[in-house]
């Protein structure tokens, strides 16, 4: 079996509760959406096909047991499930960075999913697949509202009250789009708006800069 690869590669986890974490990426390509905001355009067309034996073998020269699945639309390609719980089994702690357009109900249960829940300034919140946020699991789940706008935050607080978010899941990550103008505006209505959040910035595009492949 294999996958359409457009890179593999050892760098430090950007974002989620997993921030800071040295973390290797398998980056597959392909995406169904056009997010406006979208900063892995480059991913869309393209890729190499790699086999699963390939991958890992990557994977284990790499040493680090962190490893995220994401793309592009990772769930897209309907290797990417067989592929994940063989990444399960092997022993890697395992993220699926997922738009949540694709059901997640195949995922291996023992992968940790960061649910992208797609906001209006996106142009693609009405294909957001909302049974995926049923299935968040609260030990280990996380999801996610990019913010462009104050209109896309009253929208993800609407959702995260709506599906109980803040109980539902190990964590709820605000992103405010790197260099938004109102980044303090946001971040001071996270701090006040009496729910369990987490502001979540890009991290690795204040260390290499806003053009660096997302992670």
């Amino acid at each position: 079996m294999d996958l359409r690869i457009t890179e593999i590669f050892l760098s430090i986890q950007g974002e989620s509760s997993h921030a800071g974490r040295p973390c290797a990426f398998v980056r597959l390509t392909g995406c169904p959406m056009r997010c406006v905001w979208c900063d892995s355009e480059y991913t869309f067309t393209g890729g190499e096909h790699i086999s699963f034996e390939d991958i890992f073998a990557k994977l284990d020269a790499f040493g680090c047991n962190l490893v995220e699945v994401t793309g592009g639309e990772p769930l897209a390609q309907k290797n990417a499930f067989p592929f994940i719980s063989q990444l399960c089994e092997r022993g890697y702690e395992t993220l699926i960075e997922t738009g949540g357009f694709v059901s997640t109900e195949d995922v291996d249960e023992g992968a940790k999913i960061i649910l992208d829940v797609k906001c209006p300034a996106s142009g693609e919140a009405e294909r957001n697949h909302w049974p995926n946020l049923e299935r968040l699991r609260a030990d280990k789940d996380e999801v996610k509202f990019v913010i462009a706008d104050m209109a896309d935050w009253e929208f993800a607080k609407e959702i995260i009250t709506k599906y109980d978010l803040t109980e539902r899941t190990k964590c709820v990550l605000i992103s405010p789009m790197h260099g938004i103008q109102n980044l303090a505006e946001i971040a001071e209505t996270v701090s006040t708006s009496g729910l369990k959040l987490r502001l979540n910035l890009q991290l690795h595009k204040y260390i290499w800069g806003a053009d660096v492949h997302g992670v």
